[in-house]
């Protein structure tokens, strides 16, 4: 799962959401799909925020390269 792109996560992340929303899942499926959700969404976050540091990286309100901080 963790070798998907941040579409493909996006992408079955929201296809479980529609899957969890019709409400028509039983209850061990339905945990077992919202596992599977949160595991979706940390791969979405930490290919979001590794994105997020080359960007801060590469760009600088002067056009030096910079090191990321999210404490800023």
């Amino acid at each position: 799962m963790e070798n998907m792109s941040f579409e493909e996560s996006l992408e079955k992340l929201e296809d479980i959401v529609n899957k969890l929303e019709k409400g028509d899942v039983p209850l061990d499926d339905a945990i077992d799909e919202f596992n599977k959700a949160m595991n979706l969404v940390k791969i979405c976050n930490d290919k979001l925020n590794s994105a997020e540091e080359a960007i801060a990286k590469i760009v600088q309100e002067n056009g030096d390269l910079i090191e990321f901080n999210s404490n800023e």
